[in-house]
């Protein structure tokens, strides 16, 4: 998913520091002394501002034990060969980094998929857009499918597991992104999927499919959500002052890139529909719908590319 354009912001420039004051001293660390038990590691995570259940699901995950393990020895010891790893990732949960990070995968659409920093992490309310493309790929028929800011590779390996006449191209800005989209497509032996890098259209030139699919960049920058997003790229998040620019960019140059009556799917925010629908109107696309997410908001929209081929402009 758009995961989608992996450039560093710039850094600050050093400046000279005030004399070190009490505000500047270092917050003690909650996990001094370490834990001698899981109940001491779960009452030092909760003196972290750690949710009690994201505390157990860590120590679950790290020990490799049930949770109703965890709740039934919670005054067992700590084995020490655990312990480093159940601090780091408390800590770092603590600090707001997502679970799917600190676990390496996250599930989308029935396949477990390997996540790092370089990649959103895959969303429910995206399948919306997943279910939409297979009930417009013919499972039995060979179709060419693109997928556009590919990120961890969820839209396209999700249609590639579907429908496997499909011949699926996953694009990514990011080559760190890239990787991690065609390793998922290797441990689920989708051999129908091939990774191009490059930005949006770049690496297609000449190429066209069926369906374009893309979950792009669409927060506005400045949106007070970004806060909560802070450990994913942010290029991968905000899209110009109105969150379009990249909804702008991907439908205009679509038309060049779809065979007659193909499709193009866009993820949006739950607030662009209108804007989106104007978008693809605007550029000739027929049959412009929206669809909903699990929550029932407005989430995706796409339209039919009628049946002339335009060429890049």
């Amino acid at each position: 998913m758009a995961s989608e354009r992996d450039t560093l912001p710039p850094q600050p420039a050093l400046v000279q520091r005030a004399p070190t004051t009490a505000s500047d001293t270092p917050l003690p660390d909650a996990f001094d002394p370490p834990p001698r038990t899981v109940a001491e590691a779960l009452q030092q995570a909760r003196s972290a501002g750690l949710d009690r259940l994201d505390a157990q699901l860590i120590a679950c995950t790290v020990l490799g034990v049930p949770r109703s393990w965890v709740l039934a020895h919670d005054s067992d010891p700590l084995p020490t060969e655990h312990l480093p790893r159940l601090l780091d990732w408390l800590r770092r949960r603590a600090a707001g980094e997502p679970f799917a990070y600190l676990q390496g995968e996250k599930e989308f659409f029935g396949l477990l998929l390997r996540v790092t920093p370089d990649t959103l992490i895959p969303r429910p309310d995206t399948e919306t857009l997943v279910q939409w493309a297979l009930e417009l790929l013919p499972p039995d028929h060979p179709r060419n499918v693109a997928d556009l800011g590919t990120g961890s590779g969820a839209i396209a390996l999700a249609i590639a597991s579907q429908r496997p006449q499909a011949q699926v191209t996953a694009v990514d800005f990011s080559a760190g992104a890239l990787a991690v989209a065609l390793g998922n497509a290797k441990r689920h032996a989708l051999g129908n999927v091939q990774g191009l890098q490059g930005s949006w259209f770049e690496p297609l030139a000449g190429q066209r499919f069926d369906l374009i699919a893309s979950n792009p960049p669409y927060i506005a920058e400045g949106d007070h959500h970004l806060a909560a997003l802070h450990h994913e790229p942010r290029t991968a998040l905000t899209a110009g002052a109105d969150g379009l620019d990249d909804l702008r960019h991907i439908t205009r140059q679509a038309p060049a890139h779809l065979k007659p009556r193909g499709w193009l799917l866009l993820e949006h925010g739950h607030d662009q529909a209108p804007q989106v629908q104007q978008l693809l109107q605007a550029a000739g696309f027929t049959d412009v719908s929206t669809r909903f997410d699990l929550g029932e908001r407005p989430r995706c929209t796409g339209g039919r590319w009628p049946g002339t081929q335009r060429t890049t402009g």
